[in-house]
């Protein structure tokens, strides 16, 4: 090849030498290199890559130079049995792990690929609960009125729990196991028809059958006030506390919002039942007002209107129990009487019906679980049970058939661990329903039920 210098003249009329160089050929190479992988749209400043450059940092030298040595495949299948060839190319795979690439011409990613020699870590297995089927406790609750129109059964914040028998109020308390008398009424006032804690347990309202509602302080024990003359003489069977405003239900079917700080309690009324009030819920967030009656119809009301927000009638008995749930905003479950024997799902907000289920018995109380997507359910004729339902599957969890009578009074613990059931056999029964959840600061203690005190009486 002449590889003589040419010469060329610019516009100055001056001489630039140009040299006609032949382009190396790298065709011999090729064997040697690899090409580089296509480079990211995205920079990264971590990655300098060049096509003939290799990366020493990022390159295995002792695997390279494994790979160099490695005689070439035609000279290695001489001489070589067909089982001998077979163990050279297990052993191959299984040190070099497909890697076959001699120089790195980027960094390896920063997330390394599982190694089958690493299984991938086991997912602990939620254990599931065991739910007790007998109750902690039975106490006698001897001459306990029944009546679907009353509501004799309150657990407080304090863990307290009140019940009403007969003409007097009694007070339980769960973690003493004691028994005390708070009042007993005579005369145009019996019997006791409702009890009601307040949120922070500072008072406790009692509904009469004279249309009177009682305020006690049960610390003293002593009467704070009386709020009177505003249902027609009829007994007031539902009570409901949001915060200070004390909403009250009686049997003319007029609903009293009363605010128990001002002399003239009265802020509001609601009258769109046509009978009987036997359930009023307040919802989590104070808003909204569920209300049932014998009439057949669950109302839902706003606290800023007067009149109702919903109105249904699909229920096709009286509508007592009633149940807010505390996980999932304007979320109402309630519970048809004998003829109906359903548990009904409502959005509060829209209206709709999202779920109905037949449970086979009338239902007389429901409750959320605090601390699962559980309902529980109360029930009379003719299972006379209390049954755990997991949400929003609706199945059954746990069925407590201890009772002999229809269950109509149903209350739950501060910590949600516990039910409180009351029956027409005048018994009360403690029911464990879920562990406590334990704080690790904090270590947890039980309660072990001796003979003493797993049937006792409340009287």
């Amino acid at each position: 090849m002449d590889a003589s210098p040419r010469f060329s003249t610019n516009g100055n009329n001056n001489t630039i030498p140009v040299m006609d160089l032949q382009k190396p050929d790298f065709s011999n190479l090729v064997h040697h290199w690899c090409r580089p992988a296509r480079a990211s749209s995205q920079p990264s400043s971590h990655d300098y890559a060049d096509r003939f450059i290799p990366n020493r940092a990022a390159t295995n030298m002792d695997l390279a130079q494994g790979l160099l040595t490695i005689p070439r495949k035609e000279d290695s299948m001489v001489g070589i049995s067909s089982s001998r060839e077979a163990y050279r190319k297990l052993l191959v795979d299984t040190l070099l792990q497909g890697r076959t690439r001699i120089l790195k011409f980027r960094n390896q990613s920063r997330t390394p690929k599982r190694s089958c020699v690493y299984p991938p870590p086991v997912q602990p297995i939620k254990q599931n609960r065991r739910i007790p089927k007998e109750p902690e406790e039975t106490l006698n609750v001897p001459d306990i009125t029944c009546d679907w129109q009353l509501n004799l059964l309150d657990w407080g914040s304090n863990n307290i729990l009140a019940v009403a028998v007969d003409d007097t109020v009694y007070l339980w308390n769960a973690t003493t196991k004691s028994v005390s008398k708070l009042v007993t009424v005579d005369g145009p006032f019996y019997p006791i028809t409702s009890v009601s804690w307040d949120p922070d347990c500072r008072r406790i309202a009692i509904g009469l059958n004279n249309s009177h509602v009682q305020l006690y302080d049960p610390a003293t024990n002593k009467m704070i006030r009386t709020l009177q003359g505003n249902h027609q003489d009829l007994l007031v069977g539902s009570l409901a506390w949001n915060n200070y405003l004390l909403t009250t239900g009686s049997a003319d079917g007029l609903i009293i919002n009363n605010d128990v700080r001002i002399r003239s309690p009265i802020v509001s009324t609601y009258n769109n039942h046509s009978d009987g009030i036997c359930g009023l819920k307040w919802s989590p967030s104070g808003q909204y007002l569920a209300s049932g009656g014998t009439d057949k119809l669950l109302h839902v009301w706003d606290i800023s209107k007067s009149d109702p927000l919903h109105r249904f009638n699909n229920h096709t008995a009286s509508v007592r129990a009633l149940a807010w749930c505390p996980f999932q905003n304007n979320l109402l479950a309630s519970g048809g009487g004998k003829t109906d024997e359903s548990i009904k799902f409502w959005n509060a907000s829209t209206g709709a019906c999202l779920k109905s289920v037949n449970t086979g018995s009338e239902v007389s109380g429901l409750l959320w679980n605090k601390s699962e997507r559980e309902l529980v359910s109360s029930h009379g004729l003719t299972k006379n049970q209390l049954v755990l339902w997991k949400y929003p599957s609706m199945a059954k969890m746990a069925e407590l058939i201890d009772h002999g009578s229809p269950v109509l009074y149903l209350a739950q613990s501060p910590d949600g661990c516990k039910l409180a059931s009351a029956s027409e056999d005048e018994t009360l029964r403690i029911w464990r329903i879920s562990e406590k959840p334990t704080n690790k600061a904090t270590s947890r203690t039980s309660f072990v039920v001796g003979p003493c005190n797993m049937y006792s009486s409340i009287r």
